[in-house]
């Protein structure tokens, strides 16, 4: 193997190292276990809370009026600015990104329907004091600088190379996936669908392997998954919810790749092209450690102008700000307004009374109302199911809702906000199944526990 200097090495293991503290490693606090990247975020938001439903609103008309001016002004042959990757966006995501201001303004400036600025709804996104969307301003901040120390300096090809044997045959993705599944798992599904993206857009996954990893395998973090069973009052039964989410998830996890939509995803790169099948070969003369230190050597030689990765993640920021949080703050607008105010969601639900009953869940119309409002929120199953006599049928609730996955008023409409190739339909497909799939596992482990 060729010799590396002090330099590159240094880069491989501090920086690497640096990475996998900041948004891996669990740290106990006060709130519950957060990762240090979480921490930051939360303390950027205190000190922002003053002023950040302003600064939200104003970036959302800086992206709503930059996609208008694209459609006044066309792009020049040969050229693509970072003005054209920020806001050269068709007329769908141009209304979205409208829409967006449109909503936000009349929550911070209170006018408008009740509907919309409701605090159940533009209110659970906005508050300034904890609200999605600004939030995602400060996890977005750190999470765009900072996520160069995961993907930039040999991590992902280290852990790539041991991990493929389980990864590909088991969940058809690649070994570098596991950084990935790991992120999502200790810190938050926000992290996860970011780090896919990014390695979606440097041509490390196909399209399918990307959706197949930001709809699997983004998993609730541990964190969220205690506020659900405070919400739904079974907190005496968190070891074995959260046991039973690890087996619906896990074998899930096998299942949705095999099965449309994510079967039917291309496998190609984000550039055009089909990997070869020398991809993730071993080279003749290493084992698993020695090549993965190999290929990750060569990732930190890649990455050794410091400079650069800061201007790339600084762009990274930019683009989240402008092109994601608009997004997340129209869909997940309409999804609570429709889980709030409508009975839409109660109706897609009631198809699943008689399957619940088959299954013997306790108070099964009740529980058969919460199957579907989860696409909005995941918390909202947990809200509408807490009032339900059953601990049984409470256990069912809010085990299912964690294992559905995607949910529009965060990681769905994250997803929908970055390049990775999952359209709404899409989502809303990989959700049902989803939840087909996660009924009868953990309807049998209730049954065993209750």
């Amino acid at each position: 193997m060729k010799k590396y200097s002090f330099y590159i090495w240094f880069l491989f293991i501090a920086l690497s190292s640096l990475g996998v503290f900041l948004f891996i490693l669990p740290i106990g606090t006060e709130n519950g276990i957060k990762v240090p990247i979480a921490l930051l975020a939360s303390a950027l938001a205190g000190v922002v809370e003053p002023f950040i439903q302003w600064f939200t609103l104003i970036v959302f008309i800086i992206a709503a009026l930059g996609s208008l001016i694209t459609k006044v002004f066309p792009k020049r042959e040969g050229s693509y600015t970072l003005w054209d990757s920020i806001f050269r966006v068709n007329w769908f995501w141009t209304i979205v990104r409208v829409l967006a201001v449109v909503f936000a303004a009349m929550y911070i400036l209170d006018f408008g329907p009740s509907p919309i600025n409701s605090d159940n709804t533009a209110g659970i996104l906005l508050d300034p004091a904890g609200g999605l969307v600004t939030y995602m301003f400060s996890i977005f901040f750190f999470a765009g600088l900072l996520l160069p120390l995961l993907t930039d300096f040999g991590l992902l090809d280290f852990f790539g190379s041991m991990m493929v044997k389980i990864m590909r045959p088991l969940f058809k993705i690649p070994g570098r996936a596991a950084i990935d599944c790991l992120a999502s798992f200790v810190g938050d599904g926000t992290i996860g669908v970011l780090l896919t993206n990014r390695q979606y857009e440097e041509n490390n996954y196909t399209a399918r392997e990307a959706a197949t990893i930001a709809t699997t395998f983004s998993v609730v973090s541990i964190t969220f998954c205690i506020v659900v069973v405070e919400t739904i009052h079974i907190e005496q039964y968190f070891l074995q919810f959260y046991g039973t989410v690890i087996l619906a998830t896990i074998i899930l996890a096998l299942i949705m790749p095999r099965i449309y939509p994510l079967s039917k995803k291309s496998d190609t790169f984000y550039n055009g092209q089909a990997p070869t099948a020398e991809r993730e070969k071993i080279a003749e003369g290493f084992n698993v450690f020695s090549f993965g230190l190999k290929n990750a050597l060569e990732k930190a030689e890649e990455n050794k102008n410091l400079g650069k990765i800061v201007f790339s993640g600084s762009k990274n920021v930019l683009e989240m700000w402008i092109a994601i949080t608009p997004i997340i703050m129209t869909f997940a607008t309409i999804a609570l307004m429709l889980a709030e105010f409508t009975s839409f969601f109660r109706i897609l639900g009631m198809p699943f009374e008689p399957i619940l009953a088959l299954l013997q869940i306790p108070e099964a119309g009740e529980a058969a109302q919460t199957m579907i409002v989860g696409f909005a929120d995941m918390l909202l199953p947990s809200v509408l199911g807490a009032g339900i006599e059953s601990d049984m049928t409470r256990f069912f609730i809010a085990t299912v809702s964690v294992t559905q996955l995607i949910y529009l008023s965060e990681v769905g409409g994250l997803i929908l906000g970055t390049r990775l190739p999952l359209k709404l339909w899409d989502l809303f497909i990989i959700f049902l199944i989803r939840t087909i799939i996660s009924i009868p596992i953990v309807a049998a482990v209730a049954h065993m526990i209750f």
